[in-house]
């Protein structure tokens, strides 16, 4: 999860420059995801996407991964925060809806048709996880996208 999160990362942040806005991920500590690589990847990367949009110029979009264990399971945590402009409360719960739009406007701005988020979910259930969007207190978006995970054991560990 970590590679493919600097991965993101560091794509998003070179298009993010153009708005004088930069994308910097911390990964605390790598954690392994059983699942398609590819599927993943388009997941993650349509949350940090939206999130390097709609924040605020001259501002961060931050990707968090930490480990958190519930239930005698380990879970890996993805947060991507961003300082834009959020969504009206009544739409947080219809964000991940195909072809949901908050408003036309902004789909002609940004050229979405309201599927990366409806996507993102898709990919995340079906790798056993859920994903949810919260406002900010502070303002801006958050996205948690929980994943059923393994702890990579280093190979010098295994000798």
């Amino acid at each position: 999860m970590g590679e493919l999160v600097a991965e993101i990362a560091k794509d998003a942040d070179f298009e993010a420059q153009a708005r004088n806005t930069h994308v910097r991920a911390e990964v605390d500590e790598d954690l392994e995801v059983i699942g398609d690589p590819a599927l993943l990847r388009s997941a993650i990367e349509n949350v940090v996407r939206n999130a390097t949009r709609y924040t605020r110029e001259g501002t961060e979009v931050r990707i968090q991964v930490r480990r958190e264990e519930s239930g005698g399971s380990t879970q890996a945590i993805l947060t991507v925060t961003d300082s834009g402009p959020g969504v009206p409360n009544e739409a947080l719960g219809k964000l991940f809806e195909p072809f949901y739009r908050i408003d036309d406007s902004r789909g002609r701005q940004t050229g979405g048709v309201g599927l990366g988020l409806a996507i993102t979910q898709r990919v995340v259930r079906l790798h056993g996880g859920s994903v949810q969007a919260s406002n900010r207190p502070e303002g801006g978006l958050l996205v948690e996208i929980h994943l059923p995970a393994g702890v990579r054991v280093p190979v010098a560990a295994v000798r």
